[in-house]
């Protein structure tokens, strides 16, 4: 069995813990017991991550693209070999299930060999010019990036924001969670472990604001890449702007989903239901309005409920459990007043919509219907396991309900119309859609959105491209 392990801070391949420094009470979730204590960072030390950090990219902007991919593929065997602690470590911080786990290991190999590879193709280009004359374009390193990373994916977040970094041949300040520290620790260290050099990689912990303003506030730091709410992220952009930063943003999401008639529905069902409620919905692409054609909105919410009861809900750890708890205390407060609001205005509540046993944080799957559109939940993303389905008359009323809010992170629909298909695809407003799939990323896969959603992306040759920038030489 895995035990929970001692919390530190990592400043120059140093573990940084205690010293009289404030401290963070780690919960694992589905108990509500306090597992480990993290030491937040004071000003000395960000000052001291912000140095060290101008050294690491002095030392890794000039590294062979053979020596980062050997890095990053050497993570990547690290991170195979330690599965089952990190899967377990990340249950016990977040609370998803443990295949869940497993399978965000799994991810983050992936992407490090993917981005292995992509190192070696970091191509520029020589124009035509006259006889005598010489231009060529080139990607450079951007240089020290602050990456902040949220909780809801503690492996996968962190890996995103190391991997392209470390392989565009930047340092990297990475501030993940402090309700999940050990997760990200440990991604880190399988990159230590591997060769990174101590110098190029650091991770703190403190009070968001303070470290924020604080990195940001720096001329050492020349990229922000953040991934959480749409909230924070216009507030750091801001603070990114004093700099003119390079800025990476996965804001939150509202994913709306269009079933239509002619799908088969059970299918659809089978599909996107356990997709709803992985991670207990605290996923920013998930399938969350369900805009159902109206021929066949009874059979559909009828299937989705009977599923939905269905679900085992128990700790992430124990065998047969098929949705652990929500990761805090907060957001089951968030569902009671989402939900509450939304059955007052006079949705139906037909599952779900309340909190599950005596201790930890779990909340029962939900499903409304009939939900008013000015209902909060129908405006902003629930990041719960909550369900809401509407009937629609027609394409063009599901088109306008899918690009009415100002999100536009994931989209899903579901037809077996290809001439349908093809309309969607042009009029969605979204950064991803996923066409009778909710399988819509990939280590070779561009992940972001548009309008609040954010810009630019992470993952593929794009994440890659964004820790990069473009110089033109010209010879006389």
């Amino acid at each position: 069995m895995t035990q929970y392990p001692s919390l530190h801070m990592i400043i120059d391949g140093q573990q940084i813990a205690g010293g009289g420094r404030r401290t963070h009470a780690v919960v694992n979730p589905a108990t509500g017991e306090t597992i480990g204590e993290l030491p937040l960072a004071d000003a000395a030390d960000l000052d001291r991550a912000l140095e060290v950090a101008a050294e690491g990219f002095r030392i890794w902007r000039n590294s062979t693209p053979q020596q980062r991919a050997a890095v990053l593929q050497g993570a990547a065997r690290l991170m195979v070999e330690r599965q089952e602690d990190l899967a377990r470590i990340a249950t016990m911080e977040e609370g998803k299930t443990l295949a869940e786990a497993r399978i965000e290991v799994m991810m983050n190999v992936g992407l490090f060999n993917f981005y292995a590879g992509e190192v070696f193709r970091i191509y520029g280009r020589t124009l035509v010019r006259p006889a005598g004359m010489r231009s060529t374009v080139t990607h450079e390193p951007v240089g020290p990036v602050a990456a902040f990373a949220p909780w809801n994916f503690p492996l996968g977040n962190p890996g995103r924001k190391l991997g392209a970094p470390i392989a565009a041949g930047c340092s990297v300040i990475l501030k993940a969670a402090e309700e999940t520290p050990a997760s990200a620790l440990g991604v880190l260290q399988c990159l230590l472990d591997a060769g990174l050099p101590a110098q190029v990689a650091q991770a703190v912990f403190g009070v968001p604001d303070e470290v924020s303003r604080h990195l940001l506030g720096s001329p050492i730091i020349r990229k922000l890449s953040f991934t959480g709410s749409t909230v924070i992220g216009k507030h750091l952009a801001r603070l990114a702007t004093d700099n003119m930063l390079r800025t990476t943003m996965e804001l939150g999401g509202h994913g709306p989903v269009l079933v239509f008639a002619d799908a088969d529905i059970d299918r659809v069902l089978d599909t996107v239901v356990p997709h709803k409620f992985r991670n207990a919905g605290q996923v920013c692409v998930s399938p969350t309005r369900f805009i159902v054609e109206e021929g066949v909105f009874d059979r559909f919410r009828d299937g989705f409920v009977e599923r939905a009861k269905a679900i085992k809900v128990g700790n992430g750890l124990e065998e047969g459990s098929q949705m652990g708890p929500m990761a805090n205390p907060r957001r089951p407060e968030a569902m009671d007043h989402l939900i509450g609001d939304a059955t007052a205005r006079g949705a139906k509540l037909h599952t779900g919509g309340q909190r599950v046993g005596n201790a930890g944080y779990f909340y029962a799957p939900t499903v409304l219907s009939e939900i008013p559109l000015d209902a909060l939940i129908m405006n902003e993303e629930p990041f719960g396991p909550v369900a809401l389905l509407n009937a629609y008359s027609g394409e063009d009323a599901m088109i306008a309900e899918a690009n009415r809010l100002p999100y536009g992170l994931a989209a899903y629909a579901w037809t077996d119309s290809a001439a349908r298909q093809k309309r969607l695809a042009r009029e969605i407003e979204t950064g991803m859609l996923g066409l009778n799939t909710t399988m819509i990323g990939g280590s070779d896969s561009p992940f972001g959105g548009v309008k609040w959603s954010g810009h630019g992306a992470e993952d593929g040759p794009e994440g890659l491209m964004a820790c990069l920038v473009t110089k033109a030489v010209h010879e006389g």
